[in-house]
């Protein structure tokens, strides 16, 4: 059974309200785990054992392997147990369990010793052991075992002699009978039953010879082969078994397998009872030694209860004591002895009690110099203080936008909005399509016009439909699924007044050959719409497309009613344009060209989205991803390289500081002891020397000063000449300093960017696990144009509720988490799980920042790495809200100018200016 934390892990049985609810409800359902036998009334009973089975706490209790779940080191202890089964000699596993039955042993290796002790120089009929011929070594099989006969007569010096005349087999006599009783000592067991004083009969078996065998083991292998079935009678001190078929490992792994034992004290071993069938082990504990067991079991427990009773207190010697008074006291013994005794016992009291008030101070003493917590810690665990909330800490996090988002509430549309452009964009360069902005891309999903025609939806569409040429298909794939599903009683005669033959007569012309029809970039890929239909006929189908019917039918179908063009921006239409065509029937032909502007942004978004899903498993994407992965690889080595080369630069700076001081941008202190010993201090008849005889000045002190000076100043140049050396060299050092900057900054984009390609991380989570999602500079995307000037794709930061998994984890706290997120993220704040808001603002980034508490591991890691990428962040949402005041128009002028101009108005959209200039011209 596995262990868990040392602890043998039990099933969960099943409640008996829920027993009684099934005998009288049979068809009530439940959750059944299928690997364990378990069932669960409620989903979250069954969900919570299943994650706590795939935890990886878990230990073999056969091999002692642990990190493991449940389910795994259940097989290994069931590969372990068949391992085990299989070496261990069958003919010895009855009498094994047999002795063991009912034995009373604390530790199961005292256990394997006697029993290993009474066994290895003891075998049985059928058995396969290795014996020892002249000094070779044969396999061999116990054909027959002779027990030694009772002492009647003198043995004879031959003990050959003595049993081969009249053999007593074990069909006749029952063998190591004595042995296998561990009541009986060794010594006693080996002189009643001495087993040196046993004969086997054994058969040689032939050895196969292994091919490439050397020429010694060849010459071996034919002496095998020549006593090859052939008997013979041998004794134990010429016989063995193999190690790997027994051994006190072995043997202590099959007992373990197959014995068990109660918890209680001195409880016996027992075999299992499916075992103990199977071997024709007595299941039904004999009265002599249940009598025994119970004395044991008496005779531990009163042990156990007098050494508990000498740790107690004063209590129990208090009443031992009173007992005893009054046993003296009817006694008359002398009441002095117990009047002593008394007074010896108050003062040990006394004592007691003031050396454990000691103690408890001690103990309080200790609490209070309670080592400090150590951050980072788990954040949840991190309350926040009065001293913080006096030093002006956010005790709120600032709600983020639900509205917002591009499609407002919609959570799935916005998951699938996300995707979608995230793919497109990161994959830029396999698919031959240059980057564009989110608010470009939600414009031009909500573009509802025939013309102008929107450019970024042609070149998304073609680019994905070049992509899928590459992807296998089944011909009509869609057509077929939708008649088969024809002949479904519950499925809908007519969708959108259109029935299925209708709908396949309609598509029978449409897009047949999309597989080679040019959508040339030059021609504004002209009949890609038509192209999407084919697509979509031989990739799609009712079981990975279910709501390919209706996009199909709006593709080829037109109202009766014509209906109103309407553009659209995205900061003029509602959070989600309704679908045009959601309550009309459509009953006249037309052509997906005409219609395909009419979906509504959802069916856009499916059609999309199915499309990414399938361009997946092209071959250009995963061309890409390995090629990205390979440029990862060098990425690192080359960051190793270019932090050496920084390290030993900063390392030479140092060294420079260190031997020249500080260095000076001018060498100021050296210029002005330079100008005090120059020539001008030299005043004539200064360095006269007035004590002459005569009178006269001397000019010999005069020379020795001037020459003085020189040397002085000499030293100052050459000084000067160093420092000047050391300060262009720390200049020189500190410019590749920055230049290995500059250069660590365009790794980390570059790895940004290829790391996008290949999986897509949050940033991180805060301290309740909503995932903090930015989009910016992954895949073809960047974060900085030509010259230098900033870019952005998103120019958000998305906020994501926590996983299911991560409301488990919530969920097992002891605290009441609902009502801190209650306070600390409010009720507008909370997101279900998986919901999506947006920080389209930058105060509320800022304020989102400043809430996060560095003390949790997981907002630390979060806050630096929206630290490491603020200079990006930052200038991204400053410029994208730039550019939307700059777009920002009145809402009358637009209505007017698409009533006198339909279109007009559109075509300055920045989404209708987009270009794709890697756009691939091959037809």
């Amino acid at each position: 059974m596995p262990t868990c934390r040392r602890k043998r892990v039990l099933l969960t049985q099943p409640s008996q309200a829920l027993l009684d609810t099934i005998n009288t409800e049979q068809h009530k359902e439940v959750y059944y785990l299928a690997q364990t036998g378990e069932i669960f009334e409620t989903y979250e009973a069954y969900a919570a054992r299943m994650t706590f089975y795939r935890m990886k706490n878990f230990q073999c209790e056969v091999t002692g392997k642990s990190g493991l779940d449940y389910f795994q080191a259940l097989e290994s202890e069931q590969q372990e147990a068949r391992t085990m089964h299989s070496r261990f000699p069958e003919p010895l596993k009855a009498a094994v369990l047999k002795t063991v039955q009912w034995q009373v042993m604390g530790r199961l290796d005292h256990l394997v010793e006697a029993v290993y002790d009474r066994f290895k120089d003891r075998y049985y009929p059928d058995e396969k052991i290795i014996i020892d011929v002249q000094g070779d070594k044969y396999f061999a099989r116990v054909v027959q075992v002779f027990p030694p006969r009772p002492v009647h007569i003198p043995s004879s010096p031959e003990p050959q002699a003595s049993t081969s005349a009249s053999p007593l087999s074990s069909d006749d006599e029952p063998i190591h009978k004595i042995a296998e009783d561990l009541r009986i000592p060794v010594k006693d067991s080996v002189a009643k039953d001495d087993p040196n004083r046993y004969y086997y009969k054994v058969q040689i078996l032939e050895e196969e010879r292994q091919p490439g065998a050397t020429k010694h083991a060849a010459s071996k292998s034919s002496k095998q082969n020549k006593f090859s079935g052939s008997l013979m009678d041998v004794q134990c001190r010429d016989m063995g078994r193999d190690r790997l078929a027994f051994s006190k490992s072995i043997l202590r792994r099959f007992i373990r397998d197959c014995v068990d034992r109660e918890p209680a004290v001195a409880s016996p071993w027992v075999v299992k009872p499916l075992i103990a069938g199977r071997y024709g082990v007595n299941s039904v504990m004999p009265e002599e030694i249940r009598r025994s067991v119970e004395t044991l079991k008496k005779g531990e427990s009163d042990k156990r209860k007098k050494v508990w009773e000498d740790r107690e207190g004063p209590s129990k010697r208090q009443k031992k004591l009173a007992a005893e008074e009054e046993r003296i006291n009817s006694q008359n013994v002398v009441a002095k002895a117990l009047a002593e005794r008394r007074e010896r016992e108050a003062k040990e009291k006394e004592e007691k009690s003031l050396k454990a008030r000691e103690e408890n101070e001690r103990l309080a003493a200790e609490k209070k110099k309670k080592k400090p917590v150590r951050y980072p810690t788990e954040d949840l665990d991190i309350m926040i203080g009065d001293k913080e909330k006096k030093a002006g800490m956010k005790m709120k996090r600032p709600t983020p936008s639900r509205t917002a988002m591009p499609f407002g509430l919609d959570n799935a549309t916005n998951e699938m909005f996300l995707m979608t452009w995230n793919f497109l964009v990161v994959y830029g360069s396999p698919l031959h399509i240059s980057s564009f902005t989110m608010d470009d891309y939600e414009a031009a999903l909500r573009h509802a016009v025939t013309e102008p025609v929107c450019p970024l939806l042609a070149e998304i569409h073609s680019t994905l439909i070049y992509n899928l040429r590459t992807v296998p298909s089944k011909r009509h794939a869609a057509v077929i699924s939708l008649t088969d599903d024809e002949e479904n009683p519950e499925h809908d005669k007519e969708v959108l007044g259109v029935s299925i033959d209708e709908l396949t007569s309609a598509l029978a012309d449409v897009g047949n050959n999309w597989e080679r029809a040019p959508l040339r970039h030059a021609e504004n890929r002209e009949g890609w719409e038509e192209s999407l239909v084919g697509c979509l006929k031989d990739h799609a189908t009712l079981e990975n497309f279910p709501e390919i019917r209706e996009i199909l039918t709006r593709l080829c179908f037109a109202p009766e009613t014509p209906e109103q063009p309407v553009a659209s921006s995205s900061h003029t239409t509602p959070a989600v344009s309704p679908a045009p065509d959601s309550l009309d029937i459509l009953t006249i032909p037309s052509t997906p060209r005409e219609r395909y502007h009419q979906l509504s942004p959802v069916d856009k978004l499916l059609v999309l989205s199915f499309m990414c899903n399938l361009a997946v498993s092209s071959k250009a994407i995963h061309a890409h991803m390995e090629s990205c992965e390979e440029q990862l690889t060098a990425l690192r080595k080359e960051k190793i390289e270019v932090n050496r080369s920084k390290k030993a630069f900063l390392e030479e700076m140092a060294v420079l500081t260190g031997e020249n001081g500080t260095p000076k941008p001018n060498g100021a202190d050296e210029d002005g002891a330079l100008h005090d010993s120059s020539e001008l201090s030299d005043v004539p008849g200064s360095d006269v020397d007035m004590d002459t005889p005569s009178g006269t000045p001397s000019r010999k002190p005069k020379e020795n000063r001037r020459k003085t000076q020189a040397k002085e100043r000499e030293l100052a140049r050459a000084k000067q000449a160093s420092v000047k050396q050391a300060l262009a060299e720390h200049r020189r050092l500190d410019e590749e300093v920055n230049k290995l900057e500059r250069r660590l900054e365009g790794i980390e984009r570059e790895f940004r960017k290829l790391l996008g390609a290949v999986r897509v991380k949050p940033l991180g989570r805060d301290r309740f696990y909503n995932r903090i999602w930015w989009f910016d500079g992954m895949g073809a995307a960047s974060l900085i144009g030509s010259g230098g000037a900033v870019q952005y794709g998103s120019g958000r930061i998305f906020v994501q509720g926590p996983s299911e998994h991560d409301i488990d984890l919530l969920i097992r706290r002891e605290e009441n988490i609902p009502a801190r997120r209650m306070e600390e993220e409010g009720a507008e704040g909370m997101l279900a799980v998986g919901e999506w808001a947006v920080y389209d603002e930058l105060e509320s980034v800022d304020e989102f920042v400043a809430w996060l508490n560095p003390k949790g591991v997981r907002e630390l890691a979060l806050k630096n790495t929206l630290a490491k990428w603020w200079p990006h962040i930052g200038p991204g949402m400053r410029r994208r809200a730039a550019d939307l005041a700059a777009m920002a128009k009145l809402p009358e002028a637009r209505r007017s100018a698409r009533m006198k101009h339909p279109g007009s108005d559109i075509s300055r959209e920045p989404y209708m200016l987009w270009t794709n200039r890697r756009a691939s011209n091959a037809a």
